[in-house]
């Protein structure tokens, strides 16, 4: 992954993970072993227990709150009203998995732990997820989950979100994986007003973003300015995404410590 041996034992070291001789990334270090997947603990830490992101939450759903009910005052009371909201670190929280699979250093971007964990995890929700979508249902406007989770897990998931006290959840609002996002996107507006998108990922409000490499996205995001923070309302991820390779820019000064 591009990282250096001290890189690499510093994060370690800094989350408490001892090192591991046998995994196949590891890397010999003074005698002792460290695996690739520590250097993502920062990321992973602040994704998980910073206040900080759970402020920037908090803030993405008041903010959904205070567009969407723009938008009932700007609709007729027929106008079958729709928001479509992502789930994973959108509405749930799967992050004691991706912890869980770092300290074991293995590469949870694999994710060939996931289906495990979609039958049997226990994922927590989003903070103010549940107030905004309780909000919306209050309202009638309908809510549709698009996720990638797997479909042969449909089931799990919808018991998870059940378990979580979620609105309108069925095998109907809950749309997995299958046909692309962008197919299940257009079934909603073949059959509502779509006036909100939530998501973690920009994929997961338009299919050009998933095809587009990361300075096409950046080109995007600026070309689509006035969408952010009102049919499009973007929460924080630092576990994964589309940049997880992108090189650093770096000061090409030498290091001087004083």
């Amino acid at each position: 992954m591009g990282f250096s041996r001290n890189t690499l034992l510093a994060a370690a070291l800094c989350a408490g993970i001892a090192p591991v001789a046998s995994a196949a990334s590891n890397e010999a270090t003074d005698g002792k072993s460290i695996c690739a997947q520590a250097a993502w603990t920062m990321g992973l830490r602040y994704q998980q227990r910073s206040a900080e992101v759970a402020a920037l939450q908090r803030q993405s759903f008041n903010l959904a709150t205070l567009r969407l009910k723009q938008a009932i005052s700007e609709h007729d009371e027929d106008a079958n009203l729709a928001i479509i909201t992502d789930l994973d670190e959108t509405v749930i929280d799967n992050t004691a998995l991706l912890a869980r699979d770092m300290q074991a250093c293995h590469d949870y971007t694999s994710w060939d732990t996931w289906t495990h964990w979609e039958r049997d995890g226990k994922p927590r929700l989003i903070p103010g997820a549940a107030d905004f979508l309780k909000f919306a249902d209050a309202q009638g406007v309908d809510i549709f989950y698009i996720s990638n989770r797997t479909q042969g897990n449909e089931a799990d998931t919808i018991a998870s979100l059940e378990a979580l006290e979620l609105p309108q959840v069925s095998k109907e609002s809950v749309m997995l994986l299958g046909p692309p996002k962008t197919e299940r996107r257009a079934q909603v507006v073949d059959s509502h007003t779509l006036v909100m998108q939530i998501g973690d990922s920009l994929h997961d409000f338009s299919d050009k973003f998933g095809d587009a490499d990361l300075e096409e996205r950046h080109r995007l995001v600026e070309k689509n300015t006035d969408r952010f923070g009102d049919e499009w309302i973007v929460l924080p991820n630092s576990a994964y995404g589309g940049w997880s390779d992108a090189e650093l820019n770096a000061w090409e000064a030498p290091l001087k410590a004083e």
